[in-house]
């Protein structure tokens, strides 16, 4: 399993896919945080802290993750070496399980970079070291999160098909729902114990709450669920489709 891992991750950077990712994440996430005027410019802010990342980057996440997931299943079958890749000494899940931790690698190899954002920020305070300290690793552990529940439904989005725009599509379409579509079916809700109830479904309210910088369980909890709800479906989808 591991030497599939290395592999699946190795194959990222062996084509520009990998770095065109992590390089539009990294100029995007610069350029709004650091250059372009606005309500997520540090500068102009005033204030010690790097909220702006943690507010664009699940958006950024929402198209970058499902370019970066759409070919791992697509890709196998247009090309015809799903068949040789079913012909490995590994279970279903096994190969599952080593593209999805794959992927979640080259999300986290993208966000260690931002931590120049952070150590930036600590500097510049006034004093020194002026900034939130818990709430920002809050943040990064929600982020974090949040990205691997995005490759698990890009995982699974793939899995559906061997055409890899579609793929892209269906993963995009499925992240945005999970991500902020619970919410809008909450601001149809009339009580407040429904519009409670139809947010907790969704990733933004766990994430939210992450942010905050308090680690509860129940968002852990969620986040490992929906994981293993969409890793279960892709290991289920390729049984029935290889």
């Amino acid at each position: 399993m591991l030497v599939l891992l290395k592999k699946e991750f190795c194959n990222f950077f062996s084509s520009p896919v990998g770095y065109i990712v992590v390089g539009v994440f990294l100029v995007m996430t610069s350029l709004c945080l650091w250059v372009i005027p606005g309500e997520y410019n540090i500068l102009d802010s005033g204030y010690a802290n790097i909220d702006g990342l943690f507010a664009l980057a699940p958006a950024l996440y929402l198209f970058l993750v499902p370019a970066v997931t759409m070919r791992l299943f697509a890709e196998e079958r247009r090309t015809g070496t799903i068949e040789l890749l079913m012909t490995r000494p590994l279970s279903k899940l096994s190969i599952v399980l080593s593209k999805y931790f794959a992927g979640v690698l080259l999300v986290l190899f993208s966000l260690l970079p931002t931590l120049i954002y952070f150590a930036s920020v600590w500097a510049l305070g006034d004093p020194m070291g002026n900034i939130d300290t818990g709430g920002t690793w809050g943040s990064y552990i929600g982020l974090f999160f949040l990205a691997a529940v995005y490759v698990a439904i890009g995982l699974f989005a793939s899995s559906l098909t061997d055409n890899q725009i579609v793929s892209f599509c269906i993963a995009a379409v499925l992240c945005f729902f999970f991500w902020y579509g619970f919410d809008l079916m909450a601001m149809l809700a009339n009580t407040g114990s429904a519009v409670n109830t139809i947010s907790a479904f969704g990733i933004n309210a766990h994430y939210e709450s992450m942010s905050r910088g308090v680690i509860d369980s129940r968002d852990v909890i969620y986040f490992i669920v929906v994981v293993f709800i969409f890793v279960f479906a892709t290991k289920n989808v390729v049984e029935k489709r290889d």
